[in-house]
């Protein structure tokens, strides 16, 4: 696994119990988090959060005093979901309840796909295959998303992956 930093750690050590707890549905991290713990050389600026919409009500009304009302995600021309971004000590998480992406041919709803573990000093923080996180990422059709997916190839086409 790549190096998680503290500010990393601090939050999903904060975020990942709550998360267990309060969500009915499967949840999971992606984007730039589940890159990095699934061993890709990537950097992190926020934890990304993907929910139900339900899941994503549940957490606003738990976090309500971590949220950051005025912030508006990039996108959203491409993007929507039932959103929220959060102060946590360390990263900003930013929860996506029942997110889809519009490629130009309609509304289509982001799924993870095959969710494994990833362990993280007695935490276990789902995250898609992956697979599936390049999968997801190329779908994004964004350059950030692209060099993430890169990295996820670059990272699994090593010799070493996948060998105990």
């Amino acid at each position: 696994m790549s190096h998680v930093t503290p500010a990393l750690y601090a939050t999903l050590a904060e975020i990942v119990p709550e998360l267990h707890v309060h969500c009915v549905d499967p949840w999971c991290v992606i984007g730039s988090t589940a890159a990095l713990l699934a061993g890709a050389e990537v950097s992190v600026a926020d934890v990304d959060v993907l929910t139900s919409p339900e899941d994503a009500e549940r957490l606003m009304a738990l976090w309500a005093e971590r949220r950051e009302p005025a912030h508006e995600p990039a996108g959203a021309e491409r993007f929507r979901s039932h959103f929220a971004r959060f102060r946590f000590p360390g990263l900003p998480v930013e929860v996506m309840g029942g997110l889809e992406l519009n490629q130009g041919d309609g509304w289509m709803p982001v799924e993870a796909g095959r969710l494994t573990l990833a362990g993280l000093n007695g935490l276990a923080v789902p995250m898609p295959s992956v697979e599936d996180q390049i999968r997801i990422l190329e779908s994004f059709g964004r350059e950030k998303d692209r060099a993430r997916a890169k990295a996820l190839r670059a990272f699994t086409s090593s010799p070493l992956w996948g060998e105990d």
